[in-house]
């Protein structure tokens, strides 16, 4: 997963939809590593609070769907996830597609041993595929469906200071309703779905700074630490550069019984001291938080720390 600092970290900032064609040969997914980071926290959230990660609208049937997905992570990576139209076959467990039945394949595999198989077994049988795929791949999950523009079905471990058990059945519109300066989200709320579920796909880039050092941030586990403002350094220091690529995979009408696209949420989270490539980029970025409005630097937790970052980044520009 590649974050483009370039096409998304810009002044005057503005809080957009920010859409662009995926390039020719992009991918969707990213593989996790074995035992990484985002695996570990993963399979840390679905064993732990698999109720707030995994959410539908009640009668919603999103077999359709997952397998589309399913079928798609086979094509873009069949080293990692294999997929035979009945079950998804990886990390070490094999899964039907009804979910009835998790098998090991090979025990002690990937260095989890036979965590990702108890995970799954814990599980309802209609989330276990879901939980595989969320375990095998970096990126969250939510299905747009455009037929009525809403989110209806949601598998997101490492959401972003959001719960994922409130948006699920919400119109897209209504999903970002609660942040700040959203009049050009909310705008392109009633015409996005249909358009991002027809085709073709199309990615787009987030970025936000914040003390919260996890990947995993649902509001009800991850209050933020409070910035040690005063001194630029230690501010810079306490702050977490956390980015998003986000993907939207359109999906075949006739399989699905209408339009349908996968919103593939794929999120990182870095040192901001590490973060920066050389000072252009922090030019860029004290530019783009300069500019941000009073509204959206309380919204994301910035309006204490703001000055104190901009003196770090005007002198990691100058060097």
């Amino acid at each position: 997963m590649s974050f483009d600092f370039d096409a998304a970290v810009v002044a005057p900032f503005r809080m957009q939809p920010g859409l662009r064609r995926l390039a020719p040969g992009a991918r969707h997914l990213t593989p996790c590593s074995p035992g990484s980071r985002h695996q570990r926290e993963k399979l840390a959230v679905l064993s732990a609070f698999g109720s707030q990660a995994l959410v539908e609208r009640p009668g919603f049937d999103a077999a359709a769907a997952l397998g589309c997905l399913a079928a798609h992570a086979a094509t873009e990576h069949a080293q990692h996830f294999r997929w035979d139209g009945q079950a998804a076959t990886a990390l070490g467990v094999r899964v039907p597609a009804d979910g009835h039945a998790v098998h090991d394949e090979h025990a002690g595999a990937f260095g989890l041993g036979d965590e990702v198989g108890r995970c799954l077994r814990a599980l309802a049988p209609r989330w276990r595929l879901a939980a595989l795929l969320s375990l095998a791949f970096e990126e969250d999950f939510a299905l747009l469906d455009g037929r009525d523009g809403t989110v209806p079905w949601l598998a997101v471990a490492l959401p972003s200071h959001w719960a994922p058990q409130d948006k699920a059945g919400l119109h897209f519109r209504s999903v970002h309703a609660p942040v700040a300066d959203n009049e050009r989200l909310i705008a392109a709320g009633d015409k996005l779905p249909a358009l991002m579920c027809a085709g073709p796909a199309h990615e787009r880039f987030v970025w936000s700074l914040g003390t919260h050092p996890r990947l995993h941030a649902h509001p009800q586990r991850s209050l933020r630490e409070p910035w040690p403002v005063g001194d630029p350094e230690a501010v810079a220091r306490a702050a977490w550069w956390r980015t998003e690529r986000q993907t939207f995979l359109p999906l075949p009408a006739s399989a699905c019984g209408g339009p349908m696209a996968v919103f593939t949420i794929g999120v990182q989270v870095t040192p901001l001291v590490q973060a920066l490539a050389g000072p252009g980029q922090a030019r860029r970025l004290h530019a783009a938080l300069a500019s941000m409005s009073p509204a959206v630097l309380d919204y994301r937790g910035l309006s204490e720390a703001r000055d104190d970052l901009l003196a770090w980044l005007e002198q990691r520009a100058c060097e």
